[in-house]
């Protein structure tokens, strides 16, 4: 009797498509998609710092916390940094909030001062 042929687990695809396939196994794919994902962050990032400054204005805070705060409004909201950003920068010249993210904002900020107030870090 002969031993069945040897299998070769490296070989064989994992049950994806095609596509998914290449998308996860293709350094070329990899290398686009975080290429994406920098020039995203950079056309992003002067909205966050403003909105970081008009909160460091507005409220007294630091950088860090300013930061805190805009993080803390994006995951209560369910809403990306960016957006969020953007309705606060556009808040200090005039246009009105949207209210969950009034509310949010109004949340985080209390939630800041009580740390700030009691001594407690971040």
């Amino acid at each position: 009797m002969r031993p069945p042929p040897p299998h070769d687990h490296g070989s064989e695809k994992p049950a994806y498509g095609d596509d998914e396939y290449q998308q996860l196994f293709d350094p070329t794919a990899e290398l686009l998609k975080e290429r994406d994902q920098l020039q995203h962050a950079m056309e992003s990032r002067p909205v966050i710092d403003m909105a970081r400054g008009v909160l460091m204005a507005g409220y007294g805070c630091r950088p860090e916390e300013a930061w805190q705060i805009l993080v803390a409004v994006s995951q209560h909201a369910n809403t990306k940094l960016h957006t969020v950003a953007d309705a606060v920068t556009q808040a200090a010249t005039g246009t009105p909030m949207p209210e969950p993210l009034q509310e949010h904002l109004a949340a985080a900020v209390k939630s800041w001062q009580a740390r700030r107030e009691s001594g407690s870090p971040g």
